[in-house]
């Protein structure tokens, strides 16, 4: 099968940093489904898992973790994935990823794709809607129905991935959605994905809020820069509010007061836990995606497919690296087709 690997970490300009590669089809064995990958997007952990380091693999490594395609095969213990089901899902960060014409999953991680969108379209999902539904709603303690009614939220980079499904299923549980973005498309798609409000992140928040008849927000994602927004979240944050954060610090953060005195909580998400620690509960990620399939097929969220490259090979997948680490895209940048 075509697949694209690295065997070194390079920088992305470098031509070898990611490479097209034939590889053995591998056979599912146990819970695993054999998925004919038919789309791909990219993620921020493509790029850090790729990103420069010393070390050669001594095995071509394939990248990617969202996709979309067609079961061909799956093993013996499978109990609710059928072959020929057009599915997506994000995968475990473990194993061998999607950027191949084959992929092993284990069925608990998939859900059948929604029927209202293309393989394209469904690709840009799994990871960031998990990602999203974890965080508001699993970590943090929001019901998703109407867990937000009367609260305010504020979504720190909202024209991303993962800001792009937060602002949408914000807003469906009920509350008022402030979301960071600085240029005029940004601050479109923020809108247009359903924020309330938008403000710049490149200027002080806390004014802008004022100005907005905010003196403080109940509950805020941090979905851009840890570090950075730390100490403004500690003051802008009601007491007894919430932090959602998914980007490691790269320093210690202070984790006294205001956080203290205000009772403020912190919570952390990590899509991938459930599947790299084989959580009895690991499951829950296919039953989001068909919660999150079910919500797009009633029109009740849009998909986030910023823009499509063909086909899946080295070169495009090397742009769409490029791409994601100039900090730029909007929304998701998907491949499509062998």
């Amino acid at each position: 099968m075509k697949a694209v690997a690295l065997t070194r970490y390079l920088p992305i300009d470098d031509p070898q940093s990611l490479v097209d590669v034939e590889l053995p089809r591998p056979e599912p064995q146990g819970r695993d489904v054999l998925v004919r990958v038919e789309a791909v997007s990219v993620n921020p952990v493509d790029t850090k898992l790729r990103a420069p380091k010393p070390g050669v693999e001594s095995q071509p490594k394939v990248l990617g973790y969202d996709a979309a395609g067609v079961v061909e095969a799956s093993g013996d213990a499978v109990t609710h994935i059928h072959v020929g089901d057009a599915v997506y899902y994000a995968g475990d960060v473990t194993r061998a990823g999607s950027n191949a014409q084959y992929q092993l999953v284990d069925e608990r991680l998939v859900a059948r794709k929604p029927a209202t969108l293309d393989f394209a379209a469904a690709a840009a999902l799994p990871l960031t809607a998990i990602t999203a539904w974890e965080l508001l709603f699993q970590r943090m303690p929001f019901d998703v129905d109407d867990g937000g009614a009367g609260k305010s939220l504020l979504v720190i980079g909202g024209a991303g991935g993962v800001g792009s499904i937060a602002i949408q299923l914000a807003r469906r549980a009920g509350f008022i959605v402030i979301a960071t973005a600085s240029r005029a498309e940004t601050i479109a798609w923020c809108r247009r994905l359903g924020a309330h409000h938008v403000i710049d992140h490149r200027r002080p928040l806390a004014p802008q809020l004022a100005a907005l008849g905010f003196e403080a927000v109940d509950a805020a994602i941090n979905l851009a820069d840890t570090d950075r927004y730390w100490d403004e979240l500690g003051t802008l944050i009601a007491p007894q509010g919430h932090v959602g954060l998914i980007v490691e610090p790269r320093g210690a953060l202070k984790i006294g007061d205001p956080y203290k005195a205000k009772c403020i909580g912190i919570h952390w998400e990590m899509m991938f836990a459930r599947p790299r620690f084989r959580t009895a509960d690991m499951a829950e990620q296919g039953r989001i995606l068909e919660r999150v399939a079910a919500l797009v097929d009633a029109g009740e969220l849009a998909g986030t497919l910023g823009e499509t490259l063909s086909p899946i090979d080295a070169a495009n997948l090397r742009e769409a690296h490029r791409r994601l680490e100039s900090g730029q895209t909007i929304g998701k940048l998907v491949l499509s087709g062998w």
